[in-house]
């Protein structure tokens, strides 16, 4: 039998697997019925963590089909949220595939420095040499999105109503558009005035999701881009806000709630 945690930010939610004193590698076939809300425990991401050699933990993430991708925004909160009560301090170190990441309780929310965005169209990546702040893409009714990857890669459209987009049909197609040769997360991005953003998500292998983090992320940074708000915004996500922070230092920073759900066991040879 193995231990797991179940947390969720903003209704983005997590199975957490500890393995920093036992090896734990996960299938993807295991990885898929872990996530499944009907068979499973159901979640959007599996995390898995590891020792690190060089923070305070080592944090792999894997979708719900089975792929693993290197950030997820919402999982850090969580996981930060977890070291910094088993450590008893204020500040943590979390390495994941897209570098270190730092954890930090503000009150009762997290931030988390998600680091420097990276906007070149070899970064994002893309297949092809094109202007990343004004994409040549149009899908259905959305077009001229921004590009830019923040650990994982994103396209944002920005729209008039978030609502009156069929993103369940949308979604996918984007996602497995030639340009973006790792898939994409595509967001939607109304802007309400002020500071505020309203935004809807679809996830890579994932689907459409209450909340991402490194999309609101992806966000902040693509509106400041196109003169809607100067680097400080607070986005309405399905699950709940977010308060996102461009910084000078050209830094990330999300802050916003976790919670926890339930602690349990599951026995993973019934899932081999």
């Amino acid at each position: 039998m193995h231990c797991f945690r179940k947390m969720h930010g903003l209704g983005n939610d997590f199975v957490i697997f500890d393995g920093r004193t036992e090896r734990l590698d996960l299938s993807a076939d295991q990885l898929r019925h872990i996530a499944d809300r009907r068979c499973g425990i159901g979640c959007d991401q599996v995390i898995t963590l590891r020792p690190s050699d060089t923070a305070d933990v080592f944090m792999q993430i894997h979708n719900a089909d089975g792929s693993e991708v290197t950030a997820c925004g919402n999982a850090s909160r969580c996981v930060g949220d977890l070291l910094m009560t088993e450590k008893d301090c204020a500040e943590v170190t979390l390495e994941t595939g897209s570098g270190i990441l730092k954890a930090t309780r503000q009150g009762s929310l997290i931030r988390v420095d998600m680091g420097v965005p990276r906007r070149h169209w070899t970064e994002i990546p893309l297949s092809q040499h094109m202007d990343s702040d004004h994409l040549e893409l149009t899908v259905g009714p959305l077009s001229d999105p921004v590009a830019v990857n923040v650990g994982n890669p994103h396209v944002i459209f920005f729209v008039r109503n978030v609502e009156a987009v069929n993103l369940e049909t949308l979604g996918p197609e984007i996602e497995h558009h030639p340009l973006f040769p790792e898939r994409v997360n595509v967001s939607i991005v109304e802007d309400q005035g002020g500071t505020h953003l309203r935004q809807r998500i679809w996830e890579r292998g994932a689907g459409i999701t209450r909340a991402c983090g490194s999309a609101a992320c992806a966000a902040v940074v693509a509106a400041t881009v196109r003169g809607i708000v100067d680097h400080v915004a607070t986005i309405q996500l399905d699950g709940g806000d977010l308060l996102m922070a461009w910084d000078r230092q050209n830094h990330i920073q999300m802050t916003g709630g976790v919670s926890p759900v339930y602690q349990g066991e599951i026995n993973l040879d019934l899932l081999s």
